[in-house]
């Protein structure tokens, strides 16, 4: 589970400037002010939330090819790793977190689909943050927006 998580917040929020969607964390704006008063329950079910699109959009881009070597890479960087996180949002943590110092996905056991196969990591990375961002906000305009 991912309760051991304190919060998702990569340092990177844009709720404070009106953002309705964390360009960073990608939770909502009222998630962001309300975290701190939220049941493990209830941060349980936005991570969830978080982690089904985040997978969705990673699958589109890349595969991961060697999981045991996707971990070795994470331990010898000491990429932080959360118990239970599903392998596709493990292969993006790694991605962020080894930023421009990754040229290849293939060190980390990954491989791009084949209509990414000859963009560099960083283009993959943007698209991948880029979409992500895109469905958090589809998904908030669908379920939370007010039409008035």
């Amino acid at each position: 589970m991912l309760t051991r998580i304190r919060t998702p917040c990569i340092g990177v929020c844009s709720t404070g400037i009106g953002d309705n969607v964390c360009r960073g964390c990608k939770r909502f704006a009222h998630e962001v002010i309300g975290w701190n008063s939220y049941t493990d329950a209830e941060r349980e079910a936005i991570m969830q939330r978080i982690e089904s699109l985040l997978t969705q959009v990673v699958e589109n881009h890349i595969r991961v090819v060697d999981e045991k070597k996707l971990h070795e890479q994470m331990e010898l960087q000491r990429v932080r790793m959360y118990p239970g996180l599903n392998i596709y949002c493990q292969a993006f943590e790694a991605i962020r977190a080894f930023g421009g110092k990754l040229k290849e996905l293939e060190w980390i056991g990954c491989e791009a689909q084949l209509p990414y196969r000859t963009w560099s990591v960083a283009e993959l990375k943007k698209a991948i943050d880029d979409a992500f961002f895109e469905l958090s906000r589809a998904h908030y305009e669908r379920y939370f927006s007010v039409f008035g």
